[in-house]
Formats: structure tokens, sequence, C-alpha cells
């Protein structure tokens, strides 16, 4: 016989839903009234942000109030008409995030309804949009903590004009600019953006705009305290779209406190083996630089062979999403990261085999780990519950049978692992160029 919900107190069924995804807790939500009201406190909804496509026109006002009762931050705009964008600041006019999904000029205005926003997300999928900063609200540059750019076409190409731009968002920690159409070399682009952006402590730079194409109109800028600041500051740095011949040998010597570096190369050196096989690996040097780095990611590029005896000894967090790599490479990262404890590797196309049941023996220290499993004998992936530290596995692909071995893992290893399947939804605001990879 059922029992009555409501004998157990709110408070134990609220930490029993903290852990069920966003759509698992809306499928307890429309079971009765009193989930529904468990279901909609905001401890539950911490960080979420929602999605609103108003495909089916405007929503109600039901549906205002419950994402009001959550208290709600965060929102992705999918609509261009200023109409929807004037319901959203009518009755979320708290929100903090703003993520413009298929922006458009029109909407620039709506942002000045909108005074507690702190990051902003722009996007533009299906055109160009021409960015003017003089199309922002006043209070928005000195506001903004968190500016996120990808396909936003500025008024010039120019690097001088492009921060001319920037350097009106003083208060910045992250920027995010990707296929934003200004032409300028890679180091000269770096070093501008963190000479005027002194609070910077993420910086991710696209190939569109960090093309090796040096352009002598454009004046160099001077070193000076403001970018000794910037440099001291940045802890974070993503280069997307990367061609690692083109970039300065020791480009990254000026960031000795870099603790995170993505490097997400162009081309793999399956696609362009010439590439790689005469020219240095510049990637090489850039990590002899780097004493300080504790987080590694290398999207395609040279063969890891050339360059895993140069990664510091303080990285603790790898991830390497280039093929082919072999026994003897994974041996090597083993000697030169005694204690990794953040493994993601994917060799796709090539596939790990039954090197995947070496992984506990190479990575004892293992916290959590992201393979694929396609091509791996089961015997072999069993071997990962040798893991002894491990509790958190991720899994990039999927077949109708994973349910299965991933039940026996679990067994294995006494359900202490936390095991994520692909396809899973990804954060909101992470940009599609590298959401992939994160």
């Amino acid at each position: 016989m059922a029992q009555n919900p409501s004998k157990l107190p709110p408070e134990v069924w609220n930490n029993v839903f903290g852990y069920l995804s966003t759509t698992e807790k809306l499928n307890v939500r429309a079971t009765c009234k009193y989930f529904k009201t468990i279901v909609d406190h905001r401890s539950l909804w911490k960080n979420w942000t929602v999605v609103l496509d108003f495909k089916n026109g405007s929503y109600n006002r039901k549906f205002w109030d419950t994402l009001r009762h959550r208290k709600v931050s965060s929102a992705v705009m999918k609509s261009t008409k200023v109409k929807h964008w004037k319901q959203l600041a009518l009755f979320l006019p708290i929100l903090t995030t703003v993520v413009m999904d298929q922006s458009s000029q029109e909407c620039f205005s709506c942002l000045k309804d909108f005074p507690n926003m702190r990051r902003l997300v722009l996007r533009s999928s299906c055109s160009d949009l021409l960015l003017d900063i003089s199309r922002f609200p006043l209070f928005l540059p000195e506001k903004l903590t968190y500016l996120s750019m990808c396909g936003v076409m500025f008024p010039t190409t120019s690097v001088s004009k492009f921060i001319s731009v920037l350097s009106q968002f003083k208060n910045l920690d992250s920027l995010i600019c990707h296929q934003v159409g200004i032409v300028g070399e890679t180091m000269w682009m770096l070093h501008s953006t963190l000479a005027c952006l002194p609070k910077l402590k993420h910086l991710s730079l696209s190939g569109v705009h960090i093309l090796c194409t040096y352009r002598h109109s454009d004046p160099k800028p001077s070193p000076g305290p403001s970018g000794d600041a910037g440099a001291l500051a940045l802890a974070s740095l993503e280069l997307i779209d990367c061609m690692d011949p083109s970039l300065p040998a020791h480009g990254l010597q000026f960031l000795p406190g870099l603790k995170h570096l993505s490097v997400f190369f162009k081309h793999s050196h399956h696609d362009i083996p010439e590439m790689w096989s005469l020219s240095p690996c510049r990637l090489k040097t850039w990590l002899h630089d780097l004493p300080q780095l504790s987080t590694l990611i290398i999207v395609k590029g040279p063969p890891v062979n050339k360059y895993i005896t140069s990664i510091p000894a303080t990285v603790t967090s790898l991830t390497l999403c280039v093929a082919g790599i072999t026994s003897k490479d994974m041996a090597a990262i083993a000697v030169q990261l005694p204690n990794l404890l953040h493994l993601h590797i994917d060799t796709w196309p090539s596939h790990l085999g039954t090197r995947t049941a070496e992984i506990p023996r190479l990575f004892p220290k293992l916290k959590s780990l992201k393979i694929r499993h396609e091509r791996v004998p089961e015997q072999d992936f069993l071997q990962l519950h040798h893991l002894q530290h491990l509790r958190y596995l991720e899994i990039l692909d999927s077949t109708p049978q994973l349910s299965v071995l991933t039940g026996k893992l679990q067994a294995l290893t006494e359900f202490r692992l936390q095991i994520r399947i692909f396809p899973y939804r990804r954060d909101a605001l992470s940009c599609p160029c590298v959401c992939h990879v994160y």
C-alpha cells in the first residue's frame, strides 16, 4: 500500500530531490501538489538556467510566477522579438545572467531593463551582428564581470579599435571572444587585452581574430604597469583554432603564474602530418614556461610525444583529445605526471581498446575519468574498478548495452562511482566552440 508522502518532513524530500536532474525533478513535480510545492523551492534551483524559446508565443502569468518563486537569476533567450524581451524584463528584472541566443540589434536596447545583470553572453548563429558599444546601456560596461561573444561582428576588424571597446569593461574577470572578425597577430591581441583589463582571470580567444596576420598600420601596445597587472591576474587562458607553427616559441613566457591552459588546434597531426614533421613544436616551449600549471587541455595538434616531457609535473588535471595516443605515450605521461587526479583522454577517431585496462596501473590516484568505451573489451573496461580513489566516470559515447556494462562496474566498486553517459545537458553558458570538451 502506498504511503502518504506528507508523512515525511519536507526537509527530507528536499534533500532527496537535490540529487535529481532537472528532468527528474519536473517529473516528480507533476505527480502531486505536495511534491510540486517542495520541488519549486528555490534551494533546488540554485545555479539553474531557464531556456526561453517562445515557440508557442508568450508564456502565461503562472509560468513566470513559478520562475520568480524559484528565484531564477539566469536565462537563455532564443527569441529576437522585442516584445518577448520586454516580457522577460517585466517578470524577471532580477536576472544577473542573460544569454542572447540569436542576437539582434533590436535586443540591445532591452538590456537596460536588467539593472542587476553581471554576466552577458552574446551569440548569433543565424547572421552576423554588428556590435557597437554605443548601443550598450551606460551602466553595463562597468557592472559586467563576465562577457562572452561568439559570432558577433564589430564595426571594425582593427585590433586597436576592438581593444578600445574592451577597455570600457574595466571590471571583467572573464572574457570570451570567438569568431568576432578581428584580425591581428596572436600575442599582440593577448598582450593588448590584458593591458586594458587588469582584473581579467579567464581569457578565451578564437582563431578568427588570432590569425597571424600582422598589420603594421596598427601600433603595437607598449608594456606598462597595467599590462603587467593583467598578466599577473590571469589564471586561465584558452586559445581556439590555433596553428602551432605560426606562433612564437616563447609566447606565454610573460604568464609564469598561469594555472589553466587550453589549446584547441585547428588541425590534427593526422590531417596535415607534414605541418608537424617539418616545424618545431611551439607547444613544447610554451609548457616549459609555465611552472605553476595545474590544468592542461589539448585538442588536436601535434603528436603527444612531441611535448609530453615538457608538461609541468604540477599538472593534476589533463585533457588530451588527440588521435593516435599509444601505450608508450600513456606510460610517458604517467612518469611525467605522478600526481594526476583528473584525466580526460579521447583518441577519436582511433580507440583506446585494451589500453583502457592500463589506466589503473598508470594513474592510480585518479578521482575523475572521461573516456570512450567503444571497442574496449568488457574485461578491460571493468578493470577500472581498481581505481580506488575514482569517484566520477564520464563515458563519451553510448550504446544500448552500456547500461548493463556500467551496472557491472558499479557493482564492482560497491556503487561509489557517479557515472554520466553522453549525451547530457551542457552548461547553458558554455560556448558551442568548446562545449564538446567540457
